[in-house]
């Protein structure tokens, strides 16, 4: 099975990449700076909106996948 790094993970590394601190990035995504704190760190409790927000900051996109079909 392939190992995927946690979501905060990712999210702090694109951060970084970008030359962004936290404060910067919820400012640049429209957030409270304890929002990015808490995705960074794995909360699994943040609103949807939230992290679509910060990842459109930093051009990560999210995919879900299904086998669930509507007939």
């Amino acid at each position: 099975m392939k190992q995927v790094a946690p979501f905060g993970e990712i999210i702090r590394w694109h951060r970084k990449e970008s030359g962004l601190n936290q404060q910067d990035l919820a400012d640049m995504a429209g957030v409270g700076l304890s929002s990015v704190y808490e995705i960074e760190r794995g909360k699994m409790t943040v609103q949807y909106v939230t992290l679509l927000k910060v990842c459109a900051v930093l051009s990560i996109s999210i995919e879900f996948h299904s086998i669930y079909r509507v007939l």
